[in-house]
């Protein structure tokens, strides 16, 4: 009897875990489903909205009396705004928070491409800029993309209040002005490649491993598969190939930085970096747009491109890997912190 209840729990304890597993299914996808959000152009008044938030703070630490006259002001000089179109110049403001496939570009494509199209003499593009970098020909398409603007002969400014590193500065190079915060991270100019390599778990197990390939450098080095020094080798030539690139790109728009100095993958705060010449000035995005909206409109541009479901799901999976990796940024930058 009691051998009959040990398997009938053990049962019970399989389905319950079935259950629970088909029920979180169930769960996320849900959420997925409500995270869906329309496809298209949305452009937020800036100007507004820091009006709207200084006005609410006043109105708070005021008296009745005030608070009733400052309305009816507002409401006078609102009025009086409305009749007149501003003849002030704009700046349009981007934010682009990086990933390790830069994913974020099938939005900012758009976003230049709408900007482009109104953007008149003495209009901007600000860009607030947050990104680790990733993979070499995502970063360098969403570069492209900032070069748009750069070529049309825009001004382009772009505003790193955490981090621009790696394929994140390759980005951040394309701008007339960098600003950055004084902790910024700044910099990480090199080209990194690794892989875990089974060969040897593999073979102690009596695992064969079959590849075939037409070409001899179709596949240097590999996971599963024994590699020699001539696929090593390979490799660093590629490495190298791209990191020329990689210091070209910068050259072209920031030619008075000593590459050789900076280009060596290290990484910067933006204090140091301002010294290095890889910015332009120490400020934070809300100082900068503080000051521009004294004489500019300043509009946020966001294209939000609709995600499908499975889409969304896979999501969560990129989102896993990209905590990860910032994760490793963490660990990276605590071990240069006093204790």
């Amino acid at each position: 009897m009691a051998a009959f209840f040990a398997e009938y729990g053990l049962f019970l304890l399989k389905a319950i875990t079935v259950v629970a597993a088909i029920v979180a299914v169930i769960v996320v996808a849900a959420s997925a489903g409500r995270k869906a959000t329309h496809e298209g152009l949305e452009v937020e008044n800036l100007n507004k909205k820091f009006k709207t938030l200084g006005n609410t703070l006043r109105d708070a630490v005021s008296s009745k009396g005030e608070k009733k006259q400052a309305a009816k002001e507002r409401k006078k000089k609102d009025r009086a705004e409305s009749k007149e179109p501003s003849d002030r110049p704009r700046s349009f403001v981007i934010d682009f928070k990086g990933d390790l496939k830069a994913s974020a570009v099938a939005s900012l494509r758009e976003e230049v491409s709408a900007i482009l199209d109104v953007a008149g003499e003495n209009d901007e593009v600000i860009v607030r800029l947050e990104n680790h970098g990733g993979m070499v020909h995502e970063h360098g398409l969403a570069a492209s993309q900032l070069s748009r603007i750069r070529d049309r002969g825009v001004p382009l400014i772009v505003c790193v209040d955490k981090v621009a590193a790696s394929g994140g500065y390759l980005m951040a190079c394309v701008a007339t002005k960098i600003y950055a915060a004084p902790f910024a991270i700044i910099g990480s100019i090199g080209v990194l490649a690794q892989l875990p390599n089974f060969n040897r778990l593999l073979d102690s197990h009596g695992v064969d491993f079959e590849q075939i390939s037409a070409g001899k450098y179709k596949r240097t080095l590999t996971m599963f598969g024994k590699n020699t020094d001539e696929d090593r080798a390979k490799l660093k030539e590629e490495l190298e190939d791209v990191h020329a690139l990689f210091k070209d790109a910068i050259a072209k728009y920031r030619a008075e930085l000593d590459l050789e100095k900076v280009a060596t993958g290290e990484y910067w705060y933006g204090t140091r970096a301002l010294d290095l010449g890889l910015t332009d000035e120490i400020s934070t995005s809300d100082e900068l747009l503080g000051q521009r909206a004294k004489d500019r409109d300043l509009y946020r541009v966001e294209y939000k491109v609709k995600q499908t479901l499975p889409k969304r799901l896979m999501g969560n999976v990129d989102s896993a890997i990209e905590t990860a990796h910032e994760a490793g940024w963490r660990r990276k930058l605590e071990s240069r912190l006093p204790r």
